[in-house]
């Protein structure tokens, strides 16, 4: 799903004033659209006296040290900060269901974009509270477990209620009691399972990456539950591709090529997170004329763009935006109440099957991979 045009022009008017200026260029690289997108909503906060154009640059209205000092003048009991990693369309939907609760609520959003680095939503954190932020929401990267324990500590003492947002904080560490909502994966797991069970598939192969909390947590499942079914035959699990892991060393067979290590097992279906690697992969084996899903089944993980694959694949689907929705309002609940009135909650929310043209049952003519 795409990012609501009024949510990006928010970034692009935030990410100008907190700069002053700002090349189109590198606004459309920050927020992953064209450049041609990132002119038009230029030109429409030009019309409404927002920004400024230049010749491939774009300015604030507003001087640098006025937006500060507006922004440090502002009532601190109606803002709360969501920190987000950039570059993440699966958690702008999330981010997207949180600003429609907040908002209705009256309260103001203080949105934090984390780069592609470790360690870098704590000094983002720490500006907001500086700001007077009052709550927060945050999802942070966590690209390797070593990271997410760096985090434990400073997150759970922020001082402030926060909810993390799709996100399962470690038994028995410094977050485990910290409000959390989050999509239940293991079931995301089971009904991409029992699904291609169902098709009559006995051999399958799981592609996940490696380098976010939600990827590792498949792969456990996918483990646990193809390892444990009595009618799946064979499996075999991989990285959908050598730089999207971070916690090995890996096996051979778990950085080998796809198509390779589905002739391996003889794997008649894949699953793959997430849905690019997933469109990616359909056309990696018409390259190699397997036919999807006459001679392979495919199902993708998040369901963010599957659909508009050729053909459309059939997705498990994770409530993004409810998570968004319920994380805040879980914070609505926390702001309201005195600290410590009601014990830590722990929320999950159940996926979806959307069943879509790239999943075929097993015939006896067809062809393995």
């Amino acid at each position: 799903m795409r990012e609501p045009v009024d949510l990006r022009r928010q970034r692009i008017l935030a990410a100008v004033q907190s700069r002053g200026s700002a090349r189109v260029r590198d606004l459309a690289e920050e927020l992953q659209v064209s450049v041609v997108t990132v002119r038009r909503d230029v030109e429409e906060l030009t019309r409404e006296g927002r920004l400024r154009r230049g010749h491939g640059v774009v300015r604030s209205t507003v001087p640098v040290q006025e937006a500060h000092a507006e922004t440090a003048a502002a009532p601190d009991d109606d803002r709360v900060a969501v920190v987000v990693p950039v570059r993440h369309s699966y958690l702008n939907e999330a981010l997207h269901g949180a600003r429609t609760v907040l908002e209705g609520a009256g309260l103001r959003i203080a949105l934090h974009l984390a780069p592609q680095a470790a360690g870098t939503e704590r000094p983002l954190v720490e500006r907001a509270l500086a700001d007077g932020a009052h709550g927060l929401l945050i999802a942070p990267r966590w690209r390797g477990r070593a990271e997410e324990e760096a985090d434990h500590e400073w997150l759970a003492a922020t001082g402030v209620p926060t909810v993390l947002m799709e996100r399962r904080p470690w038994r028995g560490s410094a977050l485990h009691a910290l409000d959390s909502v989050c999509s239940d994966h293991w079931y995301g797991a089971h009904l991409a399972v029992e699904h291609l069970v169902g098709l009559g598939h006995r051999r399958m192969v799981f592609a996940t990456r490696h380098d976010s909390p939600t990827a590792r947590s498949l792969r456990a499942a996918f483990a646990e539950i193809a390892g444990a079914h009595p009618l799946v035959e064979q499996w075999a699990w991989a990285l959908v591709a050598p730089e999207a892991g971070s916690d090995g060393p890996y096996t051979a067979d778990e950085t080998a090529e796809l198509p390779a290590l589905m002739r391996k097992v003889g794997a008649t279906a894949v699953v793959l997170h997430g849905d690019v690697d997933a469109l990616m992969i359909v056309q990696r084996l018409a390259e190699e004329s397997v036919r999807v899903p006459q001679e392979c089944s495919v199902v993708a993980y998040d369901d963010v763009v599957a659909g508009l694959g050729s053909p459309p694949l059939t997705a498990v689907a994770p409530p993004k935006a409810e998570v968004g929705r319920t994380a805040a309002e879980l914070l609505l609940r926390r702001l309201a109440e005195a600290p410590g009135a009601r014990p830590g909650r722990r929320i999950e929310l159940l996926p979806r099957l959307m069943v879509r043209g790239s999943t075929d049952r097993v015939t006896s003519d067809r062809l393995s991979v």
